[in-house]
This record gives structure tokens, sequence and C-alpha cells, in this order.
């Protein structure tokens, strides 16, 4: 069952075609792993997809609520963890109380923060945030979360901490979609890879395609990593 679709996307700004007639589509409890140089339109694929830019023309379907787990984390410096979570479902969503801080604390305890409910961002580690805001997203129980490079402020011995969250999130089945750098992290999780390249999709397949594909941008992007699977 298909849970979301771009058709036909075209996105510009100042003049500048960043995505040229994109499509693609995303199917229940698959992970999808976008990758690319940066510039190549990957960040603004998900910024499409999820409402927070417009597309100049086509279209997209959505068969469900989508999260969002941003770069830089995003918490509200104000609010404690707790409150970070809860406040968008209680809000937005108008859900009950009671049922929300129990998903919220169960969600914390999933995330290894049981601990720190009452804690303010500034006194967490990069790693703690990020877990944090994907703990915020899934609260909001999205049809698909998408990810947009959730590793790229942290520091590397922190990048492992998340990148085994997301894993444990996709033996839940849980739909995705990963814009990211880490590619024998995208080659081991996902199902299908779009590889994006100055704003068009130019190799799509699974992680054995698109690693062994002979597109010579491909090949040029992967460098190193490409030769060592060789």
């Amino acid at each position: 069952m298909k849970l979301f679709e771009m058709k036909h996307i075209k996105k510009s700004f100042d003049g500048l075609e960043v995505l040229k007639d994109i499509s693609l589509d995303v199917e229940e409890g698959e992970v999808l792993s976008i990758i690319g140089p940066s510039g190549s339109g990957k960040s603004t694929i998900l910024r499409c997809a999820t409402g927070l830019e417009t597309p100049d023309s086509g279209e997209i379907i959505k068969n469900g609520d989508v999260g969002l787990v941003f770069q830089q984390f995003n918490l509200f410096p104000h609010f404690s963890v707790l409150k970070n979570i809860v406040d968008a479902p209680l809000k937005v969503q108008k859900r009950k109380k009671d049922e929300v801080y129990a998903q919220a604390r169960s969600l914390l305890k999933k995330m290894g923060l049981a601990d720190k409910e009452e804690a303010y961002p500034f006194q967490l580690s990069g790693g703690q945030q990020q877990r944090v805001s994907i703990a915020r997203a899934l609260c909001m129980n999205p049809k698909i979360l998408f990810f947009d490079e959730p590793t790229s402020a942290l520091d590397p011995e922190l990048t492992g901490e998340i990148l085994k969250v997301i894993k444990d999130l996709a033996q839940e089945h849980i739909t995705m979609v990963i814009v990211t750098h880490e590619m024998n992290f995208a080659r081991d999780i996902s199902d299908r890879i779009i590889f994006m390249d100055k704003g068009v999709i130019a190799v799509e397949g699974t992680p054995q395609e698109v690693f062994s594909s002979e597109n010579g941008r491909m090949k040029e992007f992967l460098g190193k990593f490409h030769q060592g699977m060789e």
C-alpha cells in the first residue's frame, strides 16, 4: 500500500531549479534512503514532502500524517524534555492528556532517556537531543517518519547511537524516508535508495543495484566506498 507519492514535483529558488520533475513513492513499512551530493535537492524533497516548502508544480499524495526529524533537533529550549514531546499531540491533535503523557514516557524509555523527562535541552548531549526529537516526532503517530540528515550535527561518537535508534525503528516496520550522508548505514538499512544529482533522480533501486551502478556520477560520488565494495 502506497503511503506517499510525489508526482512531477518541480521547485525553484531565485530562478535556480532545485527539483526537476521528481516522481517517487513510498510503500507502507518501507525504508527509503535519499543520498547525493550537497545541493542535489535531497533536503528540498523532504521540505516539500512535509509541507515546509510548497512545490512550484506537481502533486503530493499523503495517506496519513507525516513526521519530520530535523538536522538541528529544533527542540524548544524553554520546555522540558517531556513538554517538548507532549506539546504538539495535546495542542495540535487535541488528544487526551493521560494517553499522550503515557506514550511520551514510553517513548523516552525506548530512547534510553526515562530519567531525562524533567531535563532541558541544554542539559543534554547532541545525541540525547536528537533522540528526544525522534520521540517527539513518533508521539504524533505519523504514518511516515522523514529524517533530514539526522546525524549531520553530531560528533562521530554520537552518530552511532542515533543510527541504532533508526535501525530499531526499521525492525519495527516503521515507514521511513531518510536523507543521509552515511553510506554504510543507507546500504544496510534501506529497502530502496535514491541517488539525487542536480535536481533529478539519477539512480534508483535496491542498495545492491544503486551501489553497483555504472552511472558515472554515482561512481564518482561513492569514490573509495564504491571501490571498497568491489
